[in-house]
């Protein structure tokens, strides 16, 4: 009895998601089945969302590079909210000290790698996402052969090298980026578009990687756990916004945070009319030269 209450509630969720209009699916987009009405229910009563909405998210095909304390929120919320593929590239192994922040793995998982840790953990949270666990170094030979069976593809890697290669080949490949970082105490977001008229790429904001040796890694800096949830939460949340195409963006703006006085700002990010990717007339044309390593 009960569960025909509830069956008969996700429906009535599910219509009113699409709002008092008839909405027509896309095409090649089947409709929700019994189980996932009732595990996305409270996206279905979203007018934003409803059932078109979560469909989309559910046809999405999201890479997330680098499974360490961004990646591990983002990845967990994707998977909760039923992104279709979810796909996970990192060639490390879990170690005692990624536990303070990483918060797919337990301590069982020390010595296992992160991308097949990762995966059970998000199979076990959710079976009807398909993970694919990428457990290689991301390089200039492998990086598109990657993001090609991706849509939208996620940055949680911790140094320049991996940062610069994913934004060059996500604009060669017109692939959307969304970008996190996270130092300390702060962070900072970003999704890039540099393909798209007028948006700008991460060159655009730092057109080349500083000096190697010149910024020091979250290993000599250290970085408080819940900033890095935070980081990889709002990053998280933006990938689902371009899933299912809701709200405004961050393409053409940063968001920066600073946890210790509990500050956001956005700020205009500018397309760099002299950027040596997505200019006019522009002086890097291939991916050449990227040493590119997670």
């Amino acid at each position: 009895m009960r569960d025909n209450a509830l069956r008969k509630s996700n429906k009535a969720a599910l219509r009113a998601g699409w709002g008092d209009k008839r909405v027509l699916w896309p095409y090649g987009i089947r409709m929700l089945n019994d189980e996932e009405l009732s595990r996305y229910a409270r996206h279905l009563v979203l007018r934003e969302v409803g059932g078109v909405g979560q469909a989309k998210i559910r046809n999405a095909r999201v890479l997330i590079v680098g499974a360490g304390g961004l990646g591990n929120p983002a990845a967990l919320y994707l998977a909760a909210a039923g992104i279709g593929k979810l796909g996970l590239v990192d060639d490390d192994v879990v170690s005692l000290s990624n536990l303070q922040r990483q918060i797919l793995f337990r301590t069982a998982d020390i010595g296992r790698p992160k991308v097949e840790a990762g995966a059970e953990a998000l199979n076990a949270l959710n079976p009807g996402v398909q993970v694919q666990a990428h457990a290689v170094r991301l390089t200039p030979a492998n990086v598109i052969g990657l993001i090609s069976g991706y849509d939208i593809i996620a940055d949680g890697s911790d140094n320049f090298a991996t940062r610069f290669l994913l934004n060059d080949a996500c604009f060669f490949a017109r692939k959307v980026l969304v970008s996190a970082a996270v130092t300390e105490f702060e962070g900072q977001l970003a999704t890039y578009k540099g393909h798209e008229p007028g948006l700008p790429c991460y060159r655009c904001l730092f057109a080349e990687p500083p000096p190697p040796g010149t910024v020091p890694n979250c290993s000599e800096t250290g970085v408080l756990g819940a900033a890095a949830g935070v980081m990889g939460s709002l990053q998280g949340l933006e990938v689902l916004k371009e899933a299912a195409g809701l709200g405004t963006g961050l393409a053409g703006k940063i968001l920066t945070y600073k946890a210790l006085t509990a500050e956001f700002r956005t700020a205009r990010l500018p397309k760099d009319p002299d950027c040596p990717l997505c200019r006019a007339h522009p002086t890097i044309r291939d991916l050449s030269g990227h040493p590119g390593a997670i």
